[in-house]
């Protein structure tokens, strides 16, 4: 059994910061046909509805980012803390032996003749 003791918060806060940062992009045309159907759905037929929903589509990915990159630092620094006290998250790791196979045959090495 493998303990995970400490994490390093910065690499947590990065990839959590890039996972978020594509969930924004993923839902950024959500809002962008949020925003054209309150553009034209709007009883004062406001244009600031649809650009509304621009700015939000072009701000999610970067406001999605910043709060990945903060709750994965905090919850990387509370890991740490918590893993001290009460332990970390324990892990069975399975090591298999690795198969070496090359994509061409392996052709041994011959020696030179000794020169006479």
């Amino acid at each position: 059994m493998h303990i995970i003791k400490s994490v390093g918060v910065l690499s947590v806060a990065k990839i959590l910061g890039l996972v978020y940062g594509c969930m924004g992009l993923l839902f950024a045309p959500f809002f962008l046909l949020f925003g054209l159907i309150g553009s034209v759905a709007g009883q004062g037929k406001s244009p600031f509805a649809g650009i509304f929903g621009v700015v939000l589509a072009i701000l999610m990915p970067v406001l999605y980012g910043a709060m990945g990159f903060v709750s994965g630092a905090i919850g990387a620094l509370l890991y740490n803390l918590f893993a001290r006290s009460v332990g970390g998250f324990e892990l069975e790791i399975e090591v298999r032996p690795q198969t070496l196979t090359a994509p061409y045959p392996i052709v041994p090495l011959t020696s030179p003749a000794p020169n006479s």
